[in-house]
């Protein structure tokens, strides 16, 4: 096998930097550190911020959804720094993989909204700010937060090209349909009007 060349080896070790960073399990880790137990037995089971809420702890859930974008976007700005924007853009890629299937979590993780949102903050931030609020709006109109993650995927694309970041739009479909891959679960369970509300225990 010959020896990769350096810019291999680069994008390489991006990749496992953003993996990392995005494997880290925020969700968890607060909820032990709070004391509200173990999420895996708690709503849904999932690691992110929407069943952090579920234990009635809106800072945990809040301190969750800050600390799963800020790794997605730590991941890029990083990369970017230090290498170059190909390297940035795999970095969000692995890092968004990192949080949805952790090695620590058996490769069970969330369903990466958070750190979706924040890699586009990062890796161009009118898109990332347009993503952020149709989330809001589609959460508003709906009270549910599936909705509003669909939403914002499916817009995500569309905003990279009308506002001429078509240099992200192979990663931004890949993200989206990750996104919608994850939330194969709720896409059903919406489709049957099973599909739990914000605030709900269930």
């Amino acid at each position: 096998m010959p020896p990769l060349d350096s810019t291999t080896a680069q994008l390489i070790l991006w990749a496992v930097i953003g993996y990392g960073l995005g494997s880290i399990p925020f969700g968890m880790i607060l909820a032990r550190l709070m004391g509200l137990g173990n999420l895996r037995e708690i709503g849904s089971g999932n690691i992110g911020a929407t069943n952090v809420l579920r234990t009635g702890n809106k800072t945990a859930a809040a301190l969750t959804l800050l600390l799963d974008a800020a790794k997605g976007a730590f991941a890029v700005l990083l990369a970017r720094a230090y290498a170059a924007e190909d390297a940035a853009q795999l970095a969000a890629l692995a890092a968004f993989l990192g949080h949805c299937y952790p090695v620590w979590l058996r490769f069970r993780g969330g369903k990466g909204v958070a750190t979706f949102i924040g890699l586009w903050l990062a890796l161009a931030w009118p898109v990332g700010l347009t993503n952020c609020a149709t989330w809001l709006v589609a959460v508003l109109v709906t009270r549910t937060s599936s909705v509003g993650a669909l939403s914002a995927a499916a817009f995500s694309t569309i905003w990279a090209v009308l506002l001429g970041q078509g240099t992200a739009l192979i990663l931004g479909i890949l993200l989206t349909l990750l996104v919608f891959w994850r939330h194969r679960a709720n896409i059903a369970r919406l489709k049957a009007g099973t599909e739990p509300r914000i605030g709900s225990k269930s």
